[in-house]
């Protein structure tokens, strides 16, 4: 074994759907510069600097970073400049000091720093709690942190540390990767297994890849390119080896493919809804969408259609079949309009384009312009623009008179006005 460790990961991490941020990419006519709003927090800019400020304009931290990522769960990574990298927090306070080459978000109360090829965690005040001494590391998961440990000049291997940083087994794997729902990957003689948290080996390391479900009750899926099978905690196969791709698991159902198709499995291992499709989406709000051929439309988690396969998707400019502020966009014969959860059309298939429902409104374009309709159809802000975006945080970014402005909600407009003050259509 050569000193190679590819730490992290060969367990594919499936992306839950919760605790998802929202976010959106803007430009900022008064300054010329892209600005990107997270959570309520927005990143500003003078000359080449970063800083940040809430929605009411406070400003929470000025405008003294060379290069700032986005906020996450209430952190943001900044750097001061090159080998000046730290963290703050949603108050501005620099939780961890720009003093390292990089630092990663909190995971189980640590946070992951490194500098000179060496990495080690403080604690959530940015005190150093495991010196940076270790080869490589990933985050904490579990109470645990999957590390290298170099055994000589030519081998490294993969072990678990603690939040204290005491080692928790031998150092005896080719590879290793966090703990999700009570079990890690380890990899010896190129194949994967499981090992509880007392290192005890759960399934033995037979298999070419293993995919947890996050969020799935410790269900995974283990097999080689061949054919994948799901199992169970107990470590029973609940499915032969025929599954060729893992989409993700939502609603209680597991997105699959077998011989080419789609469909889903329960968490028991019954294919519920056969794989029988070209396209699959998750399940959210008990809906997904499926595809068949060139058609669209919207199932249940029986497989019941809630909307038949007869709609396109011939535009990419906004997600369609899927649910926000419970309806859906749809498309048919180029024209565009939303439906229900059971599938009704509730807004009449009469727009040239439109974007999905966000925060109450849509955006939809009609006889060659863009405007705003409610959830009830009703148009809220007139058709005036060339283009016009989907709010987010309150905000919306329209093009009117050839000039691209900023507008609220409520039709008001917010930035860039050039003495306009408001675009409104309102049934009070």
């Amino acid at each position: 074994m050569k000193k190679q460790f590819p730490l992290l990961i060969v367990m594919l991490a499936l992306l839950s759907q919760a605790g998802a941020q929202t976010m959106k990419y803007a430009t900022d006519e008064s300054c010329g510069c892209d600005i990107l709003y997270v959570n309520g927090i927005e990143t500003t800019k003078s000359d080449t600097l970063y800083g940040f400020r809430l929605e009411d304009g406070t400003v929470i931290a000025p405008n003294i970073y060379r290069f700032v990522d986005r906020f996450h769960g209430g952190y943001c990574k900044v750097f001061l400049d090159y080998g000046q990298c730290g963290l703050i927090d949603s108050t501005g306070r620099q939780v961890v000091p720009c003093i390292y080459d990089n630092v990663r978000y909190p995971s189980d109360g640590r946070i992951a720093v490194e500098k000179g090829g060496m990495t080690g965690f403080t604690d959530l005040d940015g005190n150093v709690v495991i010196p940076l001494t270790l080869l490589s590391a990933g985050d904490f998961n579990e109470g645990c942190a999957p590390i290298a440990v170099v055994i000589d000049s030519f081998f490294v291997y993969g072990t678990y540390i603690d939040t204290e940083g005491r080692q928790l087994f031998p150092p005896v794997y080719q590879d290793v990767s966090p703990y999700v729902d009570g079990f890690a990957g380890v990899k010896m003689y190129e194949k994967w297994g499981l090992i509880d948290h007392s290192g005890k080996m759960v399934l033995p390391t037979v298999y070419e890849f293993i995919i947890p479900l996050p969020g799935g009750d410790s269900l995974f899926f283990a097999g080689d390119e061949n054919g994948l099978a799901l199992f169970d905690s107990r470590m029973k196969a609940l499915t032969p080896f025929v599954y060729t791709w893992i989409g993700g698991y939502s609603d209680g159902r597991i997105s699959v493919q077998r011989g080419g198709r789609f469909g889903f499995l329960d968490r028991d291992g019954r294919e519920v809804i056969p794989c029988i499709y070209d396209e699959t989406g998750l399940f959210g709000l008990q809906r997904a969408y499926v595809r068949m051929g060139d058609r669209y439309g919207i199932i249940d988690t029986d497989g019941a259609e809630v909307l038949p396969l007869e709609y396109e998707n011939t535009t990419p400019k906004a997600e369609k079949y899927i649910y926000h502020d419970s309806l859906a966009l749809v498309e048919q014969d180029h024209r565009f309009g939303f439906v229900d959860l059971e599938g009704h059309i509730v807004i009449p298939l009469l727009y040239q384009d439109a974007y999905q429902f966000s925060e109450g409104l849509a955006s939809v374009r009609y006889q060659g312009y863009w405007g705003y309709i409610d959830r009830s159809g009703d148009v809220r802000i007139p058709f005036l623009f060339d283009l016009a975006s989907p709010v987010e945080y309150n905000r919306a970014e329209v093009v009117y008179q050839g000039v691209t402005r900023k507008m609220d909600g409520e039709g008001n407009c917010v930035r860039n006005c050039n003495g306009i003050i408001a675009w409104k259509t309102r049934k009070e």
